[in-house]
């Protein structure tokens, strides 16, 4: 019988904030709730009374008391959370004002910074003070073209005070990335990066931005940070009405201020992939966001003032969101710009000695690459502090639960998360008083009424599905940006399911009660009309030492689809009849052989999305003849070129 990989001490469940949540929702309403699934079963059953116990547990300060938590309509979406009430995001994230550390921000090249509690307080203080003089004020956007360094933190908090709509792209983003993404909000402020670091190189980012900025009209001024380049003059930059470089911009000092806004006020835009046609803009309010994210680092990931929280990320990923909402716990975070495995791949795993970091957030993806490489940090390291590690991205494999308890360490909560762009936090995620299951989530998120459904919209257990959300959320989307009547928004969440939210994954629920993902609905695999995860068989793959990874897609044929499955091989080795028949032994000997790919064939590279997930519609796309849209999603677009023309696509078996 399978055993669980990892189960918490009595001792440690009741040291955990959720432990202490259930203990103050039973002692407020006589209940007798005895562990997490009875918690989650009154969480969506009485949503009102939860996500008032959530405002209440970490003391939200509201400016204007709420008329009601919930007022809802006869269907998704339809519903207004905590209508008539007013707060301010920032504040809640500057509660904290000592002399311990809040951003440690850290460079490829080994440079590190520091601002405490205090002095974040100040610095935000000061730009804000810049930004309400530069005329923004609430409803206006900002925007940043920024890395992942302490200025965009600021950046953000400094808007975000002032009622104002903060939005973001990393610097790797291509010129028509940016201007797809920035030219829908018209943004009144952009801060912009001169450059950024990646893999030994300091990248100049002025001619991109040049060109950038003829496609901004409605910009009014250019805070230029001279980062990764230091000679940066304010004369680098044209065609903006006022141009002026961060350290000149303002001064920190003082208190920051905090404009009250509406609950469902517009916090951040964000951007989806925008591979299949120009990026939806999705706007997220402030007060949904706020108890969310409070909600997920707080209980379900057991964050304290305490902690050191780390997630390798960019400010284009929605998991910058995520981890900045870590300052609203007093927590202090470690901000990361550069490669990951620059220039050995144990770079990050030293992160979590040099900086203490006792929850550590990555990619399913660098997971895998690090049990690749043979890195075995339980050897190497000292990971003292460390409690547990996140995994988001794409699925993490059953093999990478493994690895980590083998090879990294032994005693700590492993954390698969799930979630998205669309609702900036999770549907499945970690919990400190559950046991981890070998390739599963842990949990339905609290409040979030998760279910799988089959193609007749029934619910269904251990069979895989449609992951969908039967009620509200305070964290779903006010909207799309420039959808006035909401018609985008409904097609792109509700049209599978009328009423509910679909999310667009294809999951299973244990009988654990945690869920299993098998891959993006829209990328599941069809031949002879058995739906196949494409999660099935990555993880099958990746057990094959030669493989470094691989992209696998359905192709029309003859009237039916076949599975064709791309490897990225191990410099050296070439792909013969020998490791193709390797491949599908294994796939066959731990799937069904409607799993086995008709064809395999080797490409030098797979394409990605700039944070990280492999594009699997792109490449089905191009080796049908159909045209990608906005490459500039891509990290490695050229890549796409590898799979035009392939040799052996059009062949028989």
């Amino acid at each position: 019988m399978q055993q669980p990989l990892w189960t918490p001490s009595a001792d440690r469940i009741a040291g955990t904030r959720m432990d202490a949540f259930r203990r103050f929702v039973n002692d407020r309403h006589a209940l007798h709730l005895a562990d997490y699934p009875a918690l989650h079963a009154w969480s969506i059953e009485q949503r009102e009374a939860f996500w008032q116990a959530i405002a209440d547990f970490f003391d939200i300060r509201f400016h204007s008391a709420a008329e009601c938590v919930l007022r809802e309509g006869p269907a998704m979406p339809d519903a207004q959370w905590f209508p008539g009430a007013t707060l301010n995001f920032a504040e809640h994230l500057l509660r904290r004002r000592d002399g311990h550390p809040a951003l440690v921000a850290i460079a490829e090249d080994g440079s590190r910074e520091q601002l405490s509690h205090a002095q974040l307080a100040a610095h935000v203080a000061g730009l804000q003070r810049a930004l309400h003089n530069a005329g923004v004020g609430i409803g206006d956007r900002v925007a940043a073209f920024m890395p992942n360094t302490w200025q965009s933190v600021v950046g953000m908090l400094a808007t975000a005070s002032l009622g104002a709509t903060w939005s973001s792209c990393s610097p790797d983003f291509g010129t028509q990335g940016v201007i797809d993404r920035f030219g829908q909000i018209e943004p009144k402020v952009l801060i912009a990066a001169a450059g950024y670091r990646y893999a030994g190189k300091n990248l100049d980012l002025t001619d991109k931005l040049n060109e950038i900025l003829e496609q901004l009209p409605s910009l009014q001024h250019l805070v230029l940070v001279p980062y990764a380049k230091l000679d940066t003059r304010a004369t680098d930059c044209k065609s903006v009405a006022a141009i002026s470089l961060w350290q000149d911009f303002y001064q920190p000092g003082g208190a920051p201020q905090f404009t009250p806004v509406a609950f469902e006020q517009p916090l951040y835009i964000l951007y989806s992939s925008g591979t299949t046609g120009v990026p939806k803009c999705i706007v997220h309010g402030v007060g949904g966001t706020l108890l969310q994210h409070l909600k997920e680092l707080g209980l379900h990931t057991d964050l304290t003032a305490d902690d050191c929280l780390f997630y390798y990320t960019t400010c284009g990923w929605m998991m910058w969101n995520w981890l900045v909402s870590g300052l609203a716990l007093g927590a202090t975070l470690v901000l990361y710009d550069g490669s990951p495995f620059h220039p050995e791949p144990t770079r990050l795993i030293d992160l979590i000695d040099a900086e203490d970091i006792s929850i550590f957030g990555t990619s399913a993806k660098f997971i895998a690459a690090l049990e690749k490489a043979g890195v075995k940090t339980r050897e190497s390291h000292k990971l003292s502090r460390l409690k547990a590690i996140l995994s988001t991205g794409s699925p993490l494999l059953h093999e990478s639960f493994e690895y980590v308890y083998r090879d990294v360490k032994r005693d700590l909560c492993l954390s698969s998360i799930s979630g998205g762009t669309d609702i900036v936090s999770c549907f499945a995620l970690g919990n400190p008083t559950l046991p981890v299951w070998r390739g599963e989530l842990q949990c339905k998120g609290l409040g979030m009424d998760v279910q799988v459904w089959n193609d007749s919209g029934q619910a269904v257990m251990g069979e895989k599905g449609e992951l969908v959300c039967t009620r509200h959320f305070p964290s779903m989307p006010v909207g799309f940006w420039n959808d006035a009547d909401g018609e985008k928004f409904r097609a792109a969440y509700f049209s599978t399911f009328p009423g509910v939210w679909a999310h667009g994954d294809y999951a299973e629920e244990t009988a654990h009660g945690g869920l299993v993902i098998h891959g993006r609905s829209d990328a599941v695999l069809n031949p002879g009309g058995v739906r196949i995860g494409t999660a099935e068989i990555y993880r099958q793959v990746e057990k094959v030492p030669q493989v470094l990874e691989s992209i696998v897609i359905g192709q029309d044929w003859q009237g039916d689809v076949r599975v064709v499955l791309f490897v990225r091989l191990r410099d050296g080795v070439t792909l013969d009849d020998t490791l193709r028949e390797e491949i599908r032994r294994v796939i066959r000997a731990n799937t069904t052989p409607r799993h086995v790919p008709a064809k395999i064939l080797q490409v030098a590279d797979i394409p990605r999305t700039l944070s990280g997930k492999i594009v699997e519609l792109a490449v089905r796309s191009v080796i049908h003849g159909r045209p990608v849209k906005n490459t500039d999603a891509l990290a490695n677009p050229q890549a796409l070129e590898l799979y035009r023309n392939l040799p052996g696509l059009t062949d028989d078996l």
